[in-house]
């Protein structure tokens, strides 16, 4: 037991809890049983950008010992079926490195492996292809959940449904996940096939995007926000078939790091339009088609060591939202560029239907994430409009990105949040559970 100061991945509100690690259940059901006034929160590898993953004054509980049929194994992979049952603090990191070889892999990731797979439950992560194959959650056949009102309950999307999706997207208020079973994708290679179309406008992104999805299984887009006309790559791919699973070489540990926080942000506008600049014409004209490695094409951004810390000492927001419309999708970038906010990194995809989870993020529409450093000027006004915007279309902001979306915004952009707070009072009606963000949106 320790008092330690925690951030998310922005470093943007720093709180002190109790960080505890639990070995057991039963040690989980105890923590839960003797929480203080400031309750107890799960902690996996801390890549929520905002403050779901916070608990200031109160206990954090880090699950990385804990292992499943209460001994020390961390995941329980079957080679023929790829149902793999995983301890809650297995990141994807280590599920790719103990399944790829077997011919296994995640089949729904985020743009990092340096998750858990129980906070992939809890922010019901989505990929590069959830216009074919939905979220996370779409993969998971099983959990456990220790709930301070009902102990622990094994749970899927046809026992106890309710309280499965409730905890699905709940960012960790409904219970500590303790084991997820989830059904891995076959591949047969660790390759890619992959189509990038360079675009001189924002038209011409989209019509890519909408090509892309139709022909592959992953399609992504970066935009240059700064730019007048919104140009950018559009990335689309599929996985190369093989013959040789075992011999599958594995991901590749970060080759760079950002060793320290600069005194000052490294990314202004002039940085920012230099890089984008180079980035763009590092792909060639048109349509081009190439094979990368799967990390290359996952996980660009984790061959950089904290490379959050490039945003100075204020830290970074992200900001994330989905939009029905594509004229409010328009309109937000225009509203982005017109504030002369840098951005370095903005990602377009689609996203198809939503699922059951009465707070998942995707929804039908067009979903863009910019990474904004945080002492900008005026961009707590920007965000604050952007917001309203995305309101107006009946779209929403990701709560596992979010560090600063005001509390009355959320019935009207998770219609569900009624039923989600009727099953929570169930599993914890005396709101155990409890993080900075749930204080902060009166969750």
């Amino acid at each position: 037991m320790s008092e330690r100061l925690l951030t998310g991945w922005g470093r943007t509100a720093p709180s002190r809890a109790c960080v505890v690690s639990a070995h057991s259940e039963a040690e989980i059901e105890e923590v839960l049983a003797t929480a203080g006034r400031r309750g107890v929160l799960a902690r996996g590898l801390g890549r929520s950008y905002g403050d779901a993953a916070q608990n200031g004054g109160g206990t954090v509980v880090e699950l990385g010992e804990l292992g499943i049929d209460g001994g020390r194994t961390a995941i329980d992979l079957d080679p023929a079926t790829g149902f793999a049952r995983c301890a809650p603090g297995v990141s994807l990191d280590a599920l790719i490195r103990h399944a790829l070889p077997l011919g296994w892999f995640p089949p729904v990731t985020p743009g990092t492996r340096w998750v858990t797979v129980a906070g992939a439950v809890a922010a019901d992560v989505h990929g590069k292809n959830h216009h074919r194959d939905g979220t996370f959650s779409a993969f998971v056949r099983a959990i456990r959940l220790s709930t301070p009102a009902l102990g622990t309950l094994p749970l899927s999307s046809s026992h106890s449904p309710d309280i499965f999706w409730a905890t699905v997207g709940g960012m960790g208020l409904t219970g500590i996940i303790t084991e997820v079973e989830v059904a891995l994708r076959p591949v047969g290679s660790a390759v890619v096939d992959v189509e990038t179309s360079r675009c001189d406008s924002l038209d011409e992104v989209i019509e890519a995007v909408r090509r892309g999805e139709g022909d592959r299984r992953y399609t992504v887009a970066w935009i240059d926000v700064q730019s007048r006309n919104g140009r950018g790559v559009v990335t689309a791919g599929d996985h190369v078939d093989g013959s040789a699973p075992a011999t599958l070489p594995l991901p590749p540990r970060p080759r760079l790091s950002i060793p320290v926080v600069p005194p000052g942000p490294l990314l202004t506008r002039s940085t920012v339009a230099a890089f984008n600049e180079i980035w763009f014409r590092r792909f060639p004209r048109g349509r081009h088609l190439l094979r990368q490695p799967l990390w290359g094409f996952f996980y660009p951004l984790d061959g950089v060591g904290h490379w959050n810390r490039v945003y100075g000492p204020g830290g970074l927001v992200q900001y994330q939202v989905v939009v029905p419309s594509e004229g409010t999708l328009r309109t937000i970038v225009e509203r982005l560029r017109k504030g002369r906010v840098p951005v370095a990194l903005a990602v377009l995809k689609t996203f198809g239907a939503a699922n059951a989870a009465p707070l998942s993020f995707p929804m039908v529409g067009w979903t863009l994430a910019v990474d904004l450093p945080r002492d900008t000027p005026g961009l707590a006004q920007l965000l604050d409009d952007l917001d309203a915007l995305t309101v107006a279309d009946g779209g929403r902001t990701y709560l596992a990105k979010d560090a600063r979306v005001r509390p009355e915004l959320l019935p009207a952009m998770y219609p569900r949040l009624g039923h989600w707070r009727e099953v929570r009072d169930r599993v914890d009606p005396g709101r155990v559970l409890s993080s900075d963000l749930s204080r902060r949106l009166a969750l």
